[in-house]
């Protein structure tokens, strides 16, 4: 099957970006189907990629005889590669004459946000495209099994089976160092910064602690959190931040850290293999992770950014995710366990009890779908695309 015939959630969301913005911004890490999504929502505007070089010699040589080319406008993908074209776009898009809506898309949030920061603030909608979710898997009937979902992770090449997971994901992982990592960063040793990586594999679902990492690399505390930075605009992790509301009683303070791709996240740690995975010690944290990247995924492709967090007590009372809603919160509890029995209900009877309230849900590993007093529910992995 052929990635352009695949459905992606955002398509329409990027419509509606369009009907508001003169140009749409569309991010996301490398290969998740930018391309794919601009030329779908956008089939009437011409596509240039700014990667190939005899187009890079022309936007160089004369910024605005190239945009001048394209009176209704274009897809400019990889745009974060010429910064000088933001000072240019911004003339031409407020020439409301003209009906010239530009796309721009790129990888590199970093480098992007920078830039329209600078020049286009007010005048760009985003759109975050992230890997595909359960939902787009289902809806493009691509199903798999649970530990095949997260083996091998949700970029549209392996989910098409155009490529090997293992090779893609290790070719992934290589190129995005090589490339990207120096881009945003001039990043000396390679080697120690893929160290980092891995260091911060074997973390995912874990507080965030900075010093130990550093330590453990023998690099200092800024240059940590510098990386961390890089990791987090290249789409590659992502934090989930404590909630601590205005309680008496101590609550911990630093954020989790995890991966928005299992399979990169897997092959980090060496898991290439459905057996390994199986037997990995970090299977828990694995499985936890995937539920927290669907939710983070779905709610993306919803523009529904915010509002999650996990919470838990200096004594390590703990809810591994709460989603924040009006006027209470939903707690969820992640056991990657397809058996239930009623002592995985504890941390969300504990969350009940400090913050008085009904209310709460366990995601485990089967299929199962139960409802409990207090209006606690257990659902199987598969429902977590309601969430």
């Amino acid at each position: 099957m052929e990635n352009t015939t695949l459905f992606r959630a955002l398509i329409e969301e990027a419509k509606q970006v369009a009907d508001e913005f003169k140009i749409v911004c569309v991010t996301g890490p490398r290969q998740a189907g930018k391309t794919t999504l601009c030329k779908l929502a956008f089939p009437e505007k011409s596509y240039v990629s700014l990667e190939d070089p005899d187009v890079l010699i022309k936007v160089i040589e004369n910024p605005r005889a190239f945009l001048n080319q394209y009176k209704k406008g274009a897809i400019l993908d990889e745009v974060q590669n010429v910064p000088i074209l933001f000072n240019y776009l911004q003339g031409i898009v407020d020439n409301k004459s003209e009906n010239n809506q530009f796309v721009l898309s790129g990888s590199n949030n970093f480098l992007m946000q920078t830039s329209i920061s600078q020049s286009l603030a007010g005048r760009v909608g985003y759109i975050e495209l992230l890997p595909f979710t359960l939902q787009e898997i289902k809806d493009n009937n691509l199903n798999r099994s649970l530990l095949q979902h997260i083996l091998e992770g949700f970029y549209p090449a392996i989910v098409t089976k155009k490529s090997s997971y293992k090779r893609w994901t290790e070719n992934y992982i290589k190129t995005y160092i090589e490339r990207d990592v120096r881009q945003i960063r001039n990043i000396g040793n390679i080697l120690v910064f893929h160290k980092f990586l891995k260091i911060c594999a074997g973390r995912a679902g874990q507080l965030l602690n900075v010093s130990s990492i550093s330590k453990d690399i023998g690099v200092d505390v800024k240059t940590i959190e510098a990386w961390l930075g890089v990791l987090e605009s290249s789409y590659i992790v992502f934090r989930l931040a404590p909630l601590h509301p205005n309680f008496n009683k101590r609550v911990i303070k630093s954020p989790k850290l995890y991966f928005y791709d299992t399979g990169v996240l897997c092959s980090l740690l060496g898991i290439k293999s459905i057996e390994s995975l199986e037997k990995s010690n970090n299977y828990g944290a694995i499985f936890e992770n995937f539920i927290l990247a669907e939710v983070t995924k779905n709610r993306k492709n919803k523009q529904q950014d915010g509002n999650l967090y996990f919470f838990r007590d200096s004594i390590g009372n703990e809810v591994d995710l709460v989603i924040e809603k009006e006027v209470s919160y939903l707690p969820v509890e992640i056991k990657a366990t397809s058996k239930f029995n009623k002592e995985q209900l504890r941390n969300l009877k504990w969350f009940q009890k400090v913050f008085r309230q009904d209310g709460g849900l366990l995601v485990n590993a089967g299929t199962e779908n139960l409802s409990f007093e207090k209006v606690m529910n257990l659902v199987g992995w598969e429902e977590v695309k309601e969430l």
